[in-house]
């Protein structure tokens, strides 16, 4: 009977042992469980403040692009508008003066339109008796100033003028400042000066 208890004890010793070294991961896998379950919700919220800060710095970028891309053609818009009025102003023919005039008032407003347009008798009489004919070149423009309602372009105009005195043709070379303001749309000539 005591080789029995002897088996007995040692069978239940042997199971306590086999329970133990069984019952040890498990007790800590709950911890491992637990720590897991935190970290896979740290990992999540993580990301998803990532994806908010990327989405916040592209759009930011975007906004910079678009206003960027907005800017440059403004300042394109201006440059074309005051070229093109630089060019009808130094482009006069007699033989289609009224046409050429009423292009230069096209793209003028405020004073310069005002006082080209109370100039245009005299000029047409002065453009016929001379036979003056002059076609420009512009030759370069920039912007000096500018802001959402008005600029001011310097541009550097070429000009081969002929005419009763000068049937050869004489080269002129002008320097011209032009404000300009947007009305309606468009970038429109307000006033003209030489300066050079």
């Amino acid at each position: 009977m005591a080789a029995r208890r002897t088996d007995g004890m040692t069978r239940r010793l042997l199971d306590h042992r086999l329970l133990a070294r069984v019952a040890g991961p498990l007790r800590r896998l709950p911890a491992t469980v637990v720590g897991s379950a935190r970290r896979s919700r740290v990992l999540p919220a993580s990301l998803a403040g990532a994806a908010v800060l990327l989405t916040a710095l592209s759009g930011d970028l975007g906004l910079r692009l678009y206003q960027q891309h907005q800017q440059e053609r403004r300042d394109q818009d201006i440059v074309a508008a005051a070229r093109q009025s630089a060019l009808n102003f130094t482009s006069l023919d007699y033989r289609h003066y009224e046409r050429d005039s009423a292009n230069v008032l096209n793209g003028a407003t405020g004073d310069f339109k005002k006082q080209f347009a109370a100039q245009t008798t005299e000029l047409t009489k002065l453009v016929g008796t001379n036979k003056s004919v002059s076609e420009g070149q512009v030759l370069e423009a920039g912007i000096a100033r500018s802001d959402g309602h008005s600029a001011r372009v310097l541009i550097v105009v070429d000009s081969k003028v002929t005419n009763i005195a000068a049937p050869q043709g004489q080269a002129r070379n002008y320097r011209l400042q032009l404000d300009l303001v947007l009305q309606g749309g468009r970038w429109l000539t307000s006033d003209v000066e030489f300066v050079g």
